[in-house]
């Protein structure tokens, strides 16, 4: 379909007359008609009892009425003869010869025009939490109701649920419900209606400020706000987490951080790692690194008695002392049948060291009896 700046071209070159000087001007300044869909302006020529009836010189009068009237009557109690108003065409020529708009439409267009707008520019909103649900909240904006996404919400607003039940997640969830979050918009799509907030993107610009205040090797104190499966969530300010994790809270193995550590104790870590916004934390980097003193006592091909403390898909891991362990292969049995009837958890054994580097903390082991 050709535009309305193709259209005026081809006027021109099919009138056949030498367009210049004010002719060429006046009809390149030219309004072009109305199309379905535009959103025009004009004046309010008269308002009657059902019907509002707009100028819109020099292709006719337009006119709001049946439905458009109806569903837009609020704003149009507020509108005076001789106000200017934008509105959306709905149709070119009804039967009775008037260009019918739309307020509501007009309106629409425009919120989602602003929405598009509020990306570009990164606006910040503060918007209160109208629903919740177990996905995540709902947030009205102009009068059309967002999405604002569980994963795109704030850590500190984040429920961490350890089990993730999805009934606990709820209710962490309406315990937000009619307050106010500062949130950008991430998705305006008016064919589908959708619109999505994030309150995660703010935070990450907020957490980049914040986490360059830091520097690897400081250490400080913090406190424990969750604790996962790979590690423990450590709050060094407000708004700012740093993550312990599980091959960093003990130079000994550690099965599970829920058990060493529960929310609100105060624990001292050292900062290891600072990358776009995220703080890495050590809780062991602070303790005597058990390898160092190892290196001292032991070298390769010693035979020494280890304490088998975890099987793997690999074998055995064998500690000598605590947090010096190394890896017992699996073939050294034969299968992992065979090795676990010849060793048991928790039980020692003598084995020799195959491997011995302690700067990389690595030992191998291979079993004697």
């Amino acid at each position: 379909m050709a535009t309305k700046k193709e259209k005026k071209e081809e006027a021109i070159v099919e009138a056949k007359v030498p367009m210049t000087g004010a002719m060429a001007k006046y009809f390149e300044e030219s309004k072009n008609p109305p199309e379905l869909g535009e959103v025009v302006e004009g004046k309010v020529l008269s308002i009657e009892k059902a019907r509002v009836y707009v100028d819109l010189a020099p292709f006719g009068t337009g006119l709001i009425y049946g439905k458009e009237f109806i569903t837009a009557r609020d704003v149009i109690k507020k509108l005076n003869v001789g106000d200017a108003v934008s509105a959306k065409v709905v149709d070119i020529a009804n039967k009775e010869g008037y260009i019918e708009l739309s307020l509501k439409e007009a309106r629409q267009a425009q919120i989602w025009d602003e929405a598009e707008k509020a990306i570009a520019g990164k606006t910040v909103f503060e918007l209160p939490i109208a629903e919740a649900n177990k996905g995540g909240l709902i947030i009205v904006w102009q009068g059309i109701s967002g999405f604002l996404p569980a994963s795109q919400l704030k850590s500190e607003h984040y429920p961490k649920i350890e089990d993730g039940d999805k009934d606990k997640i709820l209710d962490e969830l309406k315990k937000l419900v009619g307050q106010k979050l500062s949130v950008g918009i991430i998705t305006a799509d008016p064919k589908e209606g959708k619109l999505i907030f994030s309150e995660k993107n703010l935070e990450k610009r907020e957490k980049q400020k914040m986490a360059d205040k830091y520097k690897v090797g400081d250490v400080l104190e913090g406190t424990v706000t969750g604790t996962v499966d790979f590690g423990v969530f450590v709050k060094l300010e407000d708004g700012l987490e740093g993550l312990v994790h599980i091959s960093e809270i003990d130079w000994g193995l550690v099965d599970d951080p829920r058990a060493r550590y529960k929310i609100g104790d105060k624990v001292d870590v050292k900062v290891i790692d600072v990358k776009e916004g995220k703080v890495s934390l050590s809780i062991k980097a602070l303790k005597p690194n058990p390898w160092v003193e190892a290196e001292k006592k032991y070298k390769k091909g010693d035979e020494v008695s280890a304490v088998v403390i975890k099987f793997n898909k690999y074998g055995a891991l064998a500690s000598i002392e605590e947090g010096v362990s190394g890896l017992v292969h699996v073939s050294d049995f034969g299968s992992e049948t065979k090795m676990k009837e010849a060793i048991s958890l928790g039980k020692s054994y003598t084995f020799k060291i195959n491997v011995f580097e302690p700067k990389s903390q690595k030992m191998g082991l291979s079993f004697v009896k």
